[in-house]
């Protein structure tokens, strides 16, 4: 005999299949880091290797930006999940601003390494600063991917789609905005200290 599921299971099961298949992507894209790192690792060994390559201000600027802009994304689901759609909607408002800030400092701090004579591709680049550009540009690009997905979650907000009891889109979004700070830190650390 067949059971049938409730509306309440069915929301339930669809928001821990999304979840999953969330969890599993953002594996797959740390691994595509972690290979990345590895590479750097083993080709600073190479003779032509620059020791004294250090990263910009602006990236460490960038990092505190980016774990700001998590606190302010936890803040709004926070306010979603108490019915307060009018700070949720400020808070996201403010994870969008600091997303696009930390864009900012992240093309001010290619700029600074550009005046500092290190080129990334052509005849005056080196190993290490190619790698520190494909690291860079890579999770820039889940960057963009994530401030999208931070747009179709402002515009669904304030279209009334959340509330207390569906918050499945903005729980989502806040995934996967926290594993692009969290990934951000890991390769600004690795960058720094390695």
């Amino acid at each position: 005999m067949v059971e049938k599921m409730t509306a309440q299971e069915h929301m339930e099961r669809n928001a821990k299949s999304k979840k999953m298949l969330l969890w599993f992507a953002m594996i797959s894209m740390f691994m595509t880091f972690a290979g990345l790192t590895s590479a750097y690792v083993v080709s600073a060994s190479r003779p032509d290797w620059l020791n004294d390559f250090k990263l910009p201000q602006a990236f460490l600027i960038s990092t505190v930006v980016i774990v700001l802009s998590s606190i302010t994304f936890h803040m709004a689901k926070t306010f979603v999940k108490k019915g307060n759609n009018s700070m949720a909607g400020t808070m996201l408002l403010a994870t969008l601003a600091l997303g696009i800030a930390f864009v900012f400092c992240q093309f001010n701090g290619f700029n600074e390494i550009i005046e500092s004579g290190y080129f990334f591709t052509g005849s005056e680049s080196t190993v290490t600063t190619s790698f520190a550009y494909i690291v860079i540009v890579v999770h820039m690009a889940h960057l963009f991917a994530g401030l999208i997905v931070l747009l179709v979650i402002i515009y669904n907000h304030f279209k009334q789609k959340y509330n207390s009891s569906q918050t499945l889109g903005i729980e989502l979004g806040a995934m996967f905005w926290h594993f692009l700070d969290v990934l951000w830190v890991y390769l600004f650390l690795f960058l720094y200290f390695y």
